[in-house]
């Protein structure tokens, strides 16, 4: 079971705010989690508004039954691919790929996926990710790869584990970033005291995150980047911004602290996987690209305004 420690500066917080700031779960469904008693402080079951001291332990699970049905109807996938093997879509940001919680309420990619692709369900290493070989945050949107039969899965794990894929995204950072081109190679791993993944030197522990960036533009307050990964972390690209001081606008979980930039409002990331470049089952390399989001589109031209 997952844990976070209590630092001296989160001292005071109540339990169910310091879980949505370090949790990428609502504070509704981390306060259902609470109120059936599946997290604990210091071994012992929790009130939402239980005060927490510096040095806590807290235990939380990583999937937890909730009895309520879905009331979201799955939505239908925009498609940009298919074969009988291979399937490649346009995730909107706002939906989760595999419930976080088991049987939560809120639709997924692979709810999507079984509605028109029933079959799927068998494919894969894990019955809750039937398909999914990767995946792309809630907040994130863009191309994503999913395989309809098995031997697609193995074709596309293979190619994410020999890092023969090209992945690139369009992100907007906070300031101005000091370089046109850079690569950023710190370590990415999950910190024992905030729960949520940090980067550090590549001298100390960590599993090894490379990303690559160019900057497009440079507006008043923010920088507008390509970026290309060859290593796929757990939010690499947001904690790699992140560490170096530019965090990606609409980022609410991965901030740096007294940014003299005035927030600008998005309930979404800035953060578009655009790009997908990978091998079919006939062995021919294809390109799937997708433009920026209306909603992003907009922003983007706002800013140019300034």
């Amino acid at each position: 079971m997952p844990e976070l420690h209590v630092t001296q500066e989160a001292e005071g917080k109540r339990l169910d705010h310091f879980l949505t700031s370090n949790m990428e779960s609502t504070r509704s469904q981390i306060q259902k989690l609470i109120e059936a008693g599946s997290v604990r402080v210091n071994g012992d079951v929790a009130k939402s508004n239980r005060r927490l001291e510096t040095d806590d332990v807290i235990f939380y699970p990583e999937a937890e039954v909730i009895t309520h049905a879905k009331t979201e109807v799955a939505p239908i996938l925009e498609i940009l691919y298919q074969d009988d093997d291979i399937l490649v879509i346009n995730k909107p940001a706002g939906l989760l790929v595999h419930e976080a919680f088991k049987n939560e309420m809120r639709a997924t990619v692979v709810d999507a996926l079984l509605e028109s692709f029933p079959e799927v369900a068998d494919v894969g290493d894990d019955p809750k990710r039937p398909g999914i070989v990767h995946r792309l945050d809630k907040d994130v949107s863009g191309v994503m790869a999913i395989a309809k039969t098995q031997a697609g899965f193995e074709h596309l794990k293979r190619q994410f584990q020999e890092r023969t894929l090209t992945k690139e995204y369009l992100a907007l950072v906070y300031g101005s970033l000091p370089k046109d081109h850079d690569v950023i190679t710190l370590h990415v791993t999950r910190s024992k005291a905030k729960g949520r993944m940090v980067a550090r030197p590549e001298s100390q522990e960590g599993k090894e995150a490379h990303t690559e960036y160019d900057v497009l533009e440079r507006l008043n307050t923010t920088t507008y980047v390509r970026v290309k990964i060859l290593t796929g972390r757990t939010h690499q690209i947001r904690v790699h911004f992140q560490a170096i001081g530019y965090p990606i606008v609409g980022d609410k979980l991965y901030k740096v602290k007294g940014m003299k930039f005035r927030p600008i409002e998005l309930d979404r990331l800035f953060l578009h996987a655009t790009k997908l470049t990978l091998r079919l089952m006939n062995g021919h390399e294809k390109t799937f690209e997708t433009g920026l989001p209306n909603e992003l589109e907009r922003l983007l031209r706002s800013l140019k305004k300034l």
